[in-house]
């Protein structure tokens, strides 16, 4: 028998995994979500706008740099500064922005060709990505403290389950399928333990990055409240000194020889970005910005030039053991040096976070279902909110891809339609789960979501005539997935004794 202490250390331990997965776990499940499509976000918004060509096979950077720079001398001659986002592995076009003051336009590149390409207006997988620590329709102070909170309630879920399972690495080989709560709680354990390493990284270093955001105290005291945002925000870009104009009207050196150098110092392929601060002046600053693909921190490193006669003036290789110790911390936590295999994993991860979320609060019904009735307006409004978090945002997810194919491309604020969409979509299944008993939603909005996944890669075809075939294969899983769970939602004997889904759970 446990001793006493021991006892009481795991029942409130107990129970504060009970009460802190609860209050958070809906939000949880989303963000786990989210999180995990992020990591495809590039791939993701090159499937949303279809009208960007494939990248070609090989790609000289110095020679698309160079294109891009040109492009920008057309466009956005006059301006303070230049930048120029290379195309990588995951990424088919040139991004470039200039600057006037505080005005700053963009615009995509063909790297083949340096022509501008004008994609369909959307927000791509930057609204994924965004939504998973800010949210959406909140300020993005509230939003991300929101966030925060949830995700040391998270932490506390986590660790405390730790404490309680005594037996939580034996009871990831047990599974007891058809036995009501003793399933939810085996598939619960599986999915807490299956990631368990990748649980606690990515809930820690989620705090991490956003560290200056939560304390901001020690910047506020260093800098003033008028200069701190600007200096916390600069923390990982790169930062050097540019002289002001000189007046002087000057060409920019050429490019290829700088771009050797970066090449010679960090291998092919690395450069991520070029800057030019004062283009077309005898003041002119160039540099060449080190990609993160390659690098477990992503603590900015770059090479600076003088912008008229190409010489190296800085060479900055490595940061303080502060910003490189936060930049492994950020880069762990977006796993942008991951390779396809490593990528994968990290998505998968997420999605067993969000699976041991919706198991752990599938969980917490099926015990009380167990033991009543009649249930009470707690045990309903978790049940159906179940039913409207879990079912409502497949579906969302599936009408936003949805939209994107099928609003005008003429439509006014389109990009937003298309996340007005979403929101609208989950609402409406929010709604649908509010009204019926838990079962038959669970079943109606499985369904409706396995129809939409289905549709998806006709609709594309129907409307680019392009195939996508690693989203098309992605897209029939998750209608499968949803069919399977209809499926299973149709069987009285899925469920506790108490929970019969073919009478009214009111």
């Amino acid at each position: 028998m446990p001793a006493p202490i021991e006892r009481g250390l795991r029942q409130s331990m107990a129970g504060l995994h009970l009460w802190a997965g609860l209050l958070a776990g809906w939000l949880l499940f989303a963000i786990f979500v989210t999180g995990g499509i992020s990591y495809y976000r590039d791939e993701l918004t090159q499937w949303l706008r279809p009208e960007i060509p494939a990248r070609p096979a090989m790609l000289d950077q110095a020679a698309a740099s160079q294109r891009a720079l040109d492009a920008l001398a057309r466009q956005g001659g006059g301006a303070d500064a230049w930048h120029v986002i290379l195309p990588g592995p995951r990424v088919n076009a040139i991004e470039v922005a200039w600057e006037r003051g505080d005005a700053r336009e963009r615009a995509l590149l063909d790297p083949a060709s340096g022509a501008v390409l004008a994609p369909r207006a959307t927000q791509g997988g930057e609204f994924f990505y965004y939504f998973h620590f800010s949210l959406h329709y909140l300020p993005a102070t509230l939003g991300r403290w929101i966030v925060g909170l949830c995700t040391i309630m998270a932490l506390v879920v986590v660790v405390s389950g730790i404490v309680i399972h005594r037996r939580i690495f034996s009871d990831f080989f047990t599974f007891r399928p058809g036995k009501g709560q003793r399933s939810w709680l085996d598939a619960h354990n599986g999915f807490s333990v299956l990631a368990l390493p990748f649980h606690l990284m990515i809930l820690y270093t989620g705090l991490v990055t956003l560290m200056f955001f939560y304390m901001p105290w020690p910047a506020l005291a260093a800098f003033g409240p008028q200069q701190a945002r600007s200096e916390m925000a600069k923390v990982m870009q790169p930062r050097f000194d540019t002289p002001a104009r000189s007046g002087q009207a000057a060409p920019l050196a050429g490019l290829a020889p700088l771009m050797a150098e970066a090449n010679a110092r960090w291998g092919e392929g690395k450069v991520g970005r070029v800057i030019v601060t004062h283009p077309g002046d005898s003041a002119a600053r160039i540099a060449i910005v080190r990609g993160d693909g390659d690098r477990v921190s992503v603590a900015p490193s770059w090479l600076l030039f003088d912008g008229a006669s190409g010489a190296l003036l800085e060479d900055h290789e490595r940061a303080s053991a502060a910003v490189s110790a936060w930049g492994g911390a950020y880069a762990l936590h977006l796993g942008r040096f991951a390779d396809p295999l490593l990528r994968w994993l990290y998505f998968m991860s997420s999605l067993a976070g969000a699976a041991m979320v919706a198991s752990g609060i599938m969980l917490w019904v099926a015990k009380r279902r167990q033991k009543t009735a009649r249930p009470g307006i707690g045990l309903l409004l978790v049940e159906r909110g179940n039913v409207a978090c879990v079912a409502g945002l497949s579906i969302a997810v599936a009408s936003f891809m949805l939209a994107n194919r099928l609003l005008p491309l003429d439509l006014p604020a389109r990009a937003q339609w298309e996340v007005h969409c979403f929101f609208a979509a989950w609402g409406v299944a929010a709604l649908f789960a509010a009204c019926r008993p838990a079962a038959q939603g669970w079943r109606a909005l499985a369904l409706a979501s396995c129809l939409l996944w289905a549709s998806l890669p006709l609709v594309n075809a129907w409307t680019t005539g392009r195939l996508f075939l690693g989203f098309d294969a992605a897209f029939a899983c998750m209608a499968g997935l949803s069919w399977l769970v209809s499926r299973r939602s149709r069987s009285p004997s899925r469920y506790p004794p108490a929970y019969n889904p073919g009478r009214s759970a009111r």
